[in-house]
């Protein structure tokens, strides 16, 4: 005859003798690899939003009417001591007109402009913006102008904060 023998005879922690032995601990991975994934999502989103980590910058006050029209754009920011950041990385100020330039080109093709003896290659649909701090130089954002001026870019715009969000953060 067979006899039945429950499945577990014996207490958890003990064999089957009656005698203790120590279960190793486990790590259970899966809720760790959860929280890590949570906390490197949070860090991926919460990094898109910094627009200017590498320089600190102040710009100066305006009023105006805000363009929403969506351009291909080169973002050049400028800070008070004179360094260049290109689409938020910074750049040496020897290496700034190949990056605009490398950068321009990966725009629609220069459209040839016939006004004129002498036909100039105007690229369409892109722009500069320049975020140049209050208290840069006037030479820094000249420097910038005459590089988009040798890549054959037209349309400039200058980043400025509204006036009115301005006298309400001063004391």
């Amino acid at each position: 005859m067979l006899s039945h023998r429950p499945l577990l005879d014996s207490a958890p922690g003990q064999s089957e003798d009656g005698s203790l032995h120590h279960t190793p601990p486990e790590i259970n991975l899966i809720p760790f690899i959860d929280v890590l994934l949570v906390i490197l999502i949070f860090l991926m989103i919460s990094t898109t939003f910094t627009q200017y980590q590498q320089l600190s910058i102040n710009l100066p006050s305006a009023q105006g009417v805000t363009n929403h029209t969506v351009m291909k754009e080169i973002k050049i920011a400028i800070s008070k001591e004179g360094r260049y950041a290109v689409n938020g990385v910074v750049v040496e100020i020897d290496q700034l007109g190949a990056k605009i330039e490398q950068l321009s080109k990966q725009w629609d093709p220069p459209v040839m402009k016939d006004s004129d003896s002498n036909s100039e290659a105007e690229r369409k649909n892109g722009r500069i913006i320049i975020s140049a701090d209050a208290k840069a130089s006037h030479q820094s954002v000249m420097f910038v102008l005459e590089l988009a001026g040798q890549a054959n870019i037209t349309q400039v715009v200058f980043a400025t904060q509204d006036a009115n969000s301005v006298k309400s953060k001063k004391p």
